[in-house]
């Protein structure tokens, strides 16, 4: 993630920043079970896109204002932005008795909402580092991502700089070096999928294949052999969602190595060779299904960001 902002110790002297937020691909997404509290257990590698939100950030006022783009993106409490600049002003006059009183953020929202691109939990992360940096790096790596947990299983993948498995929730995060990126083009068929309704449909019994998921099995892999061994989530979004399987299809009949739904969808992409095969594919796919088209890379190979 590239932020580029002032900083200072002193809260007087904190000025404007902003911030670019990456969206991500699940390249593979396997649940492995269930705990007790109704979380979802799973094994996944997750890696930013050069996909971005924009967002602004300049402390100042009273209260936390959110001025988003997106007219289904609400700008009040119910905001994942919203709720990262309470957790860190609550969380800095708990630990450090400064006071920030108010908040002003703009969100350029470019990354599609209930896409299964991480849209949100980038942006949530995002405004952390933001403050963080801001004021003068107050709080650790591993506190901001306590915070980020708090926001969301997703939210402490952002945190990093590259690619990542992740397992238990999706908090337990190990970077991923040394993979070669693709280009890839996404597709979002213009309908929101509710993750917790797919996770509420989802028949564990069908998901389980522990030999595949140690991690040593992955040595040598290319970016397109993650991407086989699938996503148990499909199960459930490919029957739901009728338009999420026809975009699969749609990216497999213009030639892609690999094709994978994104999180809980709908979005779904596809890994091409060259940059001039995803050019295509996407030129042909905005022109034949009129929906939402996205060419670009994988930031496998550099920090997210770029």
């Amino acid at each position: 993630m590239n932020c580029a902002c002032s900083t200072s110790k002193k809260p007087c002297d904190v000025g404007r920043s902003v911030c670019r937020a990456p969206a991500k691909v699940n390249l593979f997404l396997k649940v492995t079970g269930k705990r007790p509290d109704g979380y979802h257990l799973l094994r996944s590698l997750m890696c930013p896109v050069d996909w971005y939100d924009h967002l602004e950030l300049e402390p100042g006022g009273r209260g936390i204002r959110v001025v988003c783009s997106h007219p289904q993106v609400p700008g009040d409490r119910r905001n994942l932005v919203w709720k990262a600049a309470d957790i860190f002003r609550r969380d800095l006059a708990a630990r450090t008795g400064q006071k920030l009183d108010g908040i002003a953020i703009r969100l350029e929202k470019n990354i599609p909402v209930g896409a299964g691109l991480g849209g949100g939990s980038s942006d949530a992360a995002a405004v952390l580092k933001m403050l963080n940096q801001l004021w003068g790096r107050p709080f650790s790596k591993s506190r901001l991502r306590s915070m980020a947990l708090a926001l969301g299983a997703d939210v402490p993948f952002f945190l990093e700089d590259g690619p990542c498995l992740a397992a238990g929730v999706g908090e337990q995060l190990t970077p991923v070096r040394g993979l070669r990126s693709k280009p890839l083009v996404i597709l979002y068929p213009h309908v929101a999928v509710s993750t917790a309704e797919v996770f509420k449909n989802l028949n564990l019994g069908l998901t389980k294949n522990p030999e595949r998921l140690k991690y040593h099995h992955f040595d040598g892999f290319e970016i397109h052999d993650f991407c086989r061994l699938g996503n148990d989530l499909e199960k459930v979004t490919l029957v739901r969602y009728p338009e999420v399987a026809e975009a699969r299809k749609a990216l497999m009949r213009q030639g892609a190595v690999a094709v994978r739904m994104s999180g809980s969808g709908s979005a779904v992409f596809g890994l091409f060779q060259a940059d001039d095969d995803a050019r295509k594919a996407g030129r042909i796919l905005g022109r034949e299904t009129g929906w939402r088209v996205f060419v670009g890379k994988l930031l496998a190979d550099h920090p997210a960001g770029g």
